[in-house]
């Protein structure tokens, strides 16, 4: 791939949000795209937003896939691979007033790895809704030992306080997705160099036989 191509790649990311229902993914995706919060939604279908934004002074062009709640098993299961099949980075999210959508957690985390057939994807767990303390069932240690050992980065936050808590969750995941990427060129241009070398070999290994005979 010539830099200008790796350029042109790096200049876009697919991000999927995924978690249960009233977690407030919704919530979040506009609040990162607009800093508006709006509270209340009810959509029954995936919405996939763009918007370009700037990461570490990098503007990037994102397409951001705000899921509807699927559960990982049955027929609903096709249709969630094929999201996160689209996907370049993942944010999971739970609302620390829900301990359900806090053990889903796991389950999605477990279907990533499996579509994707690879560990180490990006991927960012947000706990939300931090501000209604009367209501929490999942406590912040909770949510920090489930990231480390899912090994995720992981933020709590509330999207109705703090857009610039959101903005940083996914500034985490846009770097994470960027750092697989650049992985991903190393490992190609690595590969690229050895063929070459197997190929100089071999043409330096005929030629030698061939003065020989």
């Amino acid at each position: 791939m010539t830099d200008c191509g790796a350029s042109r790649r790096m200049a876009r990311a697919k991000l999927v949000v995924l978690g249960r229902d009233n977690c407030g993914k919704t919530a979040l995706c506009v609040r990162f795209i607009t800093k508006r919060f709006i509270g209340e939604y009810d959509h029954k279908k995936e919405v996939t937003y763009r918007c370009r934004k700037t990461v570490d002074k990098e503007a990037i062009d994102l397409e951001i896939l705000d899921t509807v709640n699927k559960e990982c098993m049955g027929p609903a299961a096709t249709s969630l691979e094929s999201s996160i099949k689209w996907g370049d980075g993942f944010l999971i999210m739970y609302s620390v007033t829900d301990r359900s959508s806090f053990e889903a957690v796991s389950r999605l985390k477990r279907l990533i790895d499996h579509v994707k057939q690879t560990l180490g994807i990006p991927t960012v767990i947000v706990a939300n809704k931090s501000d209604m303390e009367n209501g929490r069932t999942v406590r912040t240690e909770e949510g920090q030992a489930l990231a480390r050992d899912l090994r995720c980065s992981f933020f709590e936050l509330s999207v109705a306080e703090s857009a610039s808590a959101v903005e940083a969750a996914f500034g985490q995941l846009i770097r994470e997705v960027r750092l697989e990427f650049h992985r991903h060129l190393l490992a190609m241009d690595k590969r690229s160099r050895m063929l070459q070398m197997r190929h100089v070999l071999k043409n330096k290994l005929t030629r030698s036989k061939t003065m020989q005979w």
